[in-house]
């Protein structure tokens, strides 16, 4: 049973209603209030066995990918959606991709909310009605075309761990004008100008995982 719960959700009176439930269930209940994912990450370091409720659209994510990274790397925590009516693909896509997330309305009943609450706690995962039809709904996933090859991928990935364009060649076995001519490619390709920016698309691709971005 996980006793301890972090709030990540920028929306005021949604925290106060959810700290109000959560004592009126559990007056013992450890509650933790975060803003940005900066705030989560270092509360989950905190306090690895936690559930997490979170409202996507009003948190700093940057993607998809953002969330399911820390929390791929929070293991011991579990996760409850807490959202108005969320965008169905992106609902049915993030279900997909970890299917252990829970998910309830904001305008579900005090009876479902505290239902999810409790059952999350409890290690166990809850979909509402909106979640579970969307899954039931046979859409094919969108598809994008992923402009890097496989070598540039991994050259990315050091870049964005922060390592300089000598340090990978000398990892790889490669001149350093080779691995300058894939940084030229991998920047012209996502259109960016700035190691910020490929950082960023690496953390949404799901390329290096936030913790390990963050130690």
């Amino acid at each position: 049973m996980l006793g301890n719960y972090i709030l990540a959700d920028n929306q005021y009176i949604t925290r106060a209603g959810v700290i109000s439930l959560l004592k009126t269930m559990n007056h013992d209940a450890g509650i933790c209030e975060v803003t940005t994912s900066l705030e989560l990450l270092e509360t989950l370091r905190r306090h690895p066995r936690s559930v997490v409720v979170v409202d996507y659209s009003l948190f700093d994510f940057m993607s998809m990918n953002h969330l399911l990274n820390m929390k791929s790397g929070a293991g011991e925590s579990s996760w409850l959606l807490f959202s108005d009516e969320p965008e169905e693909h992106f609902l049915r896509q993030l279900l997909l991709a970890d299917p252990a997330i829970s998910v309830v309305m904001k305008h579900g009943t005090q009876a479902q909310i505290n239902d999810a609450l409790m059952r999350v706690a409890a290690g166990e995962v809850y979909w509402c009605d909106l979640a579970q039809s969307v899954m039931r709904t046979d859409v094919p996933p969108s598809r994008v075309a992923d402009p890097l090859t496989p070598s540039e991928k991994g050259i990315l990935r050091e870049i964005a761990l922060g390592k300089t364009t000598k340090e990978i060649a000398a990892e790889k076995y490669l001149s350093f004008h080779t691995i300058n001519a894939h940084r030229r490619n991998i920047y012209r390709k996502l259109k960016v100008n700035s190691v910020n920016e490929v950082t960023r698309y690496a953390l949404q691709a799901g390329l290096i995982d936030l913790m390990e971005y963050y130690i």
